[in-house]
């Protein structure tokens, strides 16, 4: 997958199209990615234990990878990444815009 958690990402497609966040998990068996502030939805828990809250909570869910797009943090634009090998033989992700390591 293209982006991996704590990445900073922006939203390509869909109603929250423009919205910058940060990935918090990503499933790579789906395909799909819970990006920080982006899909929000309501639900309507009711409580199981005694002294438990219920009530509507609003909580993120899953998009699809492809909807979302890797953000630079050094030239701060939605950019493709390459891979490189480093001095040290690392496998290291590189900008396509800017060339720095991401």
């Amino acid at each position: 997958m293209h982006v991996k958690t704590n990445d900073t990402v922006v939203v390509l497609a869909g109603r929250d199209k423009g919205v910058q966040g940060k990935v918090m998990s990503a499933d790579l068996k789906a395909g799909k990615v819970l990006v920080e502030g982006v899909s929000v939805a309501k639900r309507h828990k009711k409580p199981r234990k005694q002294g438990e809250p219920g009530g509507i909570i609003t909580m993120e869910t899953p998009i699809h990878a492809s909807k979302v797009m890797r953000v630079c943090p050094k030239c701060n634009k939605p950019t493709r990444h390459a891979h490189r090998f480093d001095k040290e033989g690392k496998k290291v992700r590189i900008c396509k815009k800017c060339d720095a390591e991401i």
